[in-house]
């Protein structure tokens, strides 16, 4: 599969190589005037196949978040919601949450939002295969008691739980999605997306997607945030050297994923930027965790996953393939903007940290010897081990890190060797099963430290893990601690501080997966075309990134300041 790379790299250069004119050619033979077309990539490492929110991982980048939209955004400087869809709201009891929605907002297809359509998106997630099916575990109705105003009501009070729902999941139109197919919902590529959004639908091909503004969009009036940029063109990444070619000769306006050595091009060229002016240049955005299948000998294997664990040499890769631009991740997983939520005292004592010897001493006390010679240990049975780490092709910091933690690894007698194949096969491999080892890094920072014990330890466990638990791991105890933390009230730092105390515990002592490094907001910008990104020094301290979930926690607010150059 990796001889298709190539001729999709080139053919993708080419494209964004006419974008460096007046104008540059499309997929339907019309031109977008440069001044008037961001350029992005660093998120889609495929073609766009999908504008279905409910395929979360599978759609277009900018489905949700230019497309569709949510209730509520979230600011994580301020750590307030931000209203959105929804004009306001009010919490009459801690099991009655009452929402009323913006009077004048407009699918991009004409008809009015109205109450009807929240209700049907959360009664959607009653489909098999609709990502937020677990909302039903706690909401126990939703009604339209009039035309604008929602009132959900809970079996019991999940604060944090819900408004993460609430502000990172989009409103979809009842009058198109009330009478589709069950397999249609979860699966169809709705392929004419109509939302509320400030974009809309304009062309894609196997090399990019393209989005037109949407001059109707009602947040023109209500939030007065206007775009500039009539046309946004995501490239689809070939890899991250050609990307950083493409950022430096202007023919790309930013770029979201890692690029090597871009630490020495913030240095030396003064049209590419970032937030910070000097390393890590980059703010954090969520943790890379090393997620063994626990489905797996020797993986399910707690003695074993801690001689992993500590056989890996974090500071290798920090120097290594990331230049400083990264930091070890604590024991925890948690990002470093929930520090209030760490137990320090008890990372001391139970957490790990890179030791050769005790990763030996882990795996002889456990009964992992090298019995036959071979240089690598057998299970307790005497069954060889030969374990394999996927990152996906063309992710090369990723790549690296592999080659570093299976060298690490080999070093005290554990065979993992490392593989590259197709991003979109990683993904399937690892939503199925199929892996021994991958890296993963599917929750950003957010609302609450709840959304990452909800990723590690949510269940049941289903044949196909989308978005959660891919690592397999079952705790029925750490679960319901996970429920628990989601009811305490988001101003309650103590009492989430306890309950996160009680869920470290268990992770400590069971390590289901490995935190490896804080990874950053890669936001790596050219001024040559647009300017006033975000930056320390400036006014808009908002992130530059299309990942998912990031629309709603303030790039749109980017996209509407960013302007074209002089």
């Amino acid at each position: 599969m990796k001889s298709l790379r190539l001729p999709a790299a080139l053919a993708a250069v080419a494209l964004i190589a006419t974008g460096c004119s007046d104008e540059g050619g499309s997929a339907d033979g019309g031109s977008y005037p440069r001044e008037e077309t961001l350029y992005t990539t660093g998120t889609a490492w495929g073609p766009p196949t999908s504008w279905n929110p409910m395929m979360r991982g599978g759609y277009a980048v900018g489905t949700i978040g230019m497309v569709y939209e949510s209730l509520f955004h979230y600011d994580p400087e301020s750590g307030e919601y931000v209203p959105w869809l929804a004009e306001g709201d009010e919490w009459p009891d801690e099991q009655t949450h009452v929402i009323n929605l913006r009077e004048g907002v407009t699918w991009n297809d004409g008809e009015p939002l109205v109450a009807q359509d929240v209700v049907t998106t959360l009664e959607l997630g009653k489909v098999e295969g609709v990502p937020y099916s677990t909302v039903w575990d706690y909401v126990e109705s939703v009604e339209a008691t009039d035309e604008q105003t929602v009132t959900v009501s809970f079996s019991e009070p999940r604060a944090q739980e819900w408004m993460n729902w609430a502000y990172s999941n989009p409103i979809v139109p009842d009058h198109i999605w009330a009478d589709m197919e069950e397999t249609q919902i979860a699966e169809g590529a709705n392929e004419e997306p109509v939302g509320t959004g400030p974009y809309g639908y304009e062309s894609h091909d196997d090399e990019r997607m393209i989005w037109e503004r949407n001059d109707d969009w009602w947040g023109i009036d209500a939030l007065d945030l206007t775009m500039d940029a009539r046309y946004v063109v995501d490239i689809v990444n070939a890899s991250n050297d050609v990307t950083l070619g493409m950022l430096t000769q202007g023919e790309v306006d930013v770029s979201n994923n890692f690029l090597p050595g871009i630490d020495q091009v913030l240095e030396s060229n003064e049209l590419i930027t970032s937030y910070y002016d000097g390393p890590p240049y980059m703010r954090s955005a969520n943790t890379a965790w090393l997620i063994p299948n626990h489905d797996v000998a020797p993986l399910d294997d707690v003695d074993f996953r801690q001689a992993l664990a500590h056989a890996i040499d974090m500071d290798k890769i920090i120097d290594g393939p990331y230049s400083n631009l990264v930091e070890a991740a604590s024991p925890t997983g948690l990002l470093p903007e929930w520090d209030d939520y760490i137990d320090h005292e008890l990372v001391e004592e139970e957490g790990y940290s890179h030791d050769k010897d005790e990763s030996v001493a882990f795996l002889e006390d456990a009964g992992y010897l090298d019995e036959d010679g071979d240089g690598f240990v057998e299970t307790p049975d005497g069954e060889p081990i030969a374990l394999t780490l996927q990152v996906p092709s063309g992710w090369t910091d990723w790549m690296e890190a592999a080659r570093l933690i299976a060298q690490d690894a080999q070093a005290v007698g554990i065979n993992i060797e490392a593989e590259f194949p197709d991003p979109d096969l990683v993904d399937q491999n690892r939503n199925s099963g199929e892996f021994d080892l991958v890296i993963n890094n599917a929750r950003q920072l957010s609302n609450t430290p709840w959304t990452y014990y909800d990723y590690l330890f949510q269940m049941p466990v289903r044949d196909e893990q989308t978005t959660v638990n891919f690592h397999r791991y079952e705790n029925e105890e750490a679960w319901d601690l996970t429920q628990q933390l989601a009811a305490v009230p988001a101003d309650d730092t103590e009492g989430m501080a306890e309950m996160t105390s009680q869920i470290q515990e268990i992770y400590l002592e069971e390590l289901p997966t490995i935190p490896l490094w804080y990874n950053g907001q890669w936001a790596q910008v050219s001024n040559a075309n647009w300017t006033n990104w975000p930056s320390e020094d400036g006014d808009l301290a908002t992130p530059a990134v299309l990942w998912d979930g990031w629309y709603e926690m303030g790039f749109i607010e980017t996209l509407a300041a960013i302007e074209p150059a002089e």
